[in-house]
């Protein structure tokens, strides 16, 4: 039992990694808190359960579906709204507010648009029979979402680390006035990384279906706990920290699971507490500011 707990929680770290890396990308390059980050992913679920139960569209073309209209979707959304609020004097408590009231409005009409039910894709969708990994025996679904989110952590950082402009953007990261007063187009390149995030938001819905069971509208506050619980394990602010804390939270939610399942659901409330008691910065906190 502990063997497979350990193997799974690698396996829902490596998804759970892709739910927070958006959102620590989007605080990282811009200061903003995006508390509508977890129904981006709701969004992302139904997007590939229509897509699935109207025209038999496979999750994996989905999601390079879902990927691109998203990326899309996220550009006009930031020129509309961030900034207006990277220019407020306090930004991260306004888009706190503002996020607030983005997720209660998206919540309610997905629930009015799709109703309370939970809807699924059948996980033999992805594959029949379960894979054996290590001696454990493990659902196909969960193995190919965890390698599409390792996927997508690797281009994320391809982009961050080996590119032009992941070198602007981590240069944002850093200082962004200072980046502004060296000619870096500072508006451009956060507009980028926000609409990455919320690509890399709906990437992670296409396969909550398979690794959360199903989706519902409601889903978003549950989603939006994982993803800070993660980001803040690793190190809140930059990317580099996110898989750290996502195989921390996976591994840790298994274990819950298998041992403590009744209070498994406490798992993001008492390792948020923990760590910012312990380490406020998250483990990789001081790593990253000498970078």
């Amino acid at each position: 039992m502990l063997a497979h707990a350990i193997l799974s929680g690698l396996v829902f770290g490596c998804y759970f990694t892709l739910v927070g890396l958006g959102l620590n990308l989007i605080f990282g390059v811009m200061r903003i808190v995006n508390l509508a980050h977890g129904d981006v992913v709701m969004l992302g679920a139904f997007a590939a359960f229509w897509l699935f139960a109207l025209v038999g569209l496979h999750p994996l073309m989905s999601s390079v579906i879902v990927l691109a209209a998203f990326a899309l979707l996220g550009l006009p959304v930031y020129y509309l709204v961030v900034p207006r609020l990277l220019a407020a004097r306090d930004s991260e408590m306004l888009s706190i507010i503002l996020f607030f009231g983005v997720q209660q409005i998206i919540e309610a009409i997905a629930t009015i648009a799709f109703g309370t039910s939970e809807r699924s894709i059948p996980g033999r969708v992805l594959g029949r029979g379960p894979l054996h990994l290590l001696g454990q025996a493990l659902p196909v679904a969960w193995v190919v979402s965890a390698a599409v989110s390792l996927l997508a952590v690797a281009l994320v950082y391809l982009y961050l680390y080996r590119s032009r402009v992941g070198t602007l953007t981590r240069a944002v990261m850093v200082n962004r006035d200072e980046a502004l007063a060296s000619g870096i187009d500072v508006n451009r390149v956060s507009a980028l990384a926000f609409a990455i995030g919320v690509a890399l938001a709906g990437l992670a819905g296409v396969f909550s279906p398979f690794m959360l069971g199903s989706a519902t509208p409601a889903m978003g506050g549950d989603v939006n706990l994982a993803a800070f619980a993660v980001i803040v394990i690793g190190s809140l602010g930059d990317p580099r920290g996110t898989m750290l804390g996502g195989l921390i939270y996976g591994v840790a939610l298994m274990l819950m699971q298998t041992y403590m399942s009744a209070w498994a659901n406490l798992l993001p409330n008492l390792l948020l507490i923990a760590v910012l008691l312990v380490r406020p910065t998250g483990l990789l906190g001081r790593q990253v500011r000498r970078a």
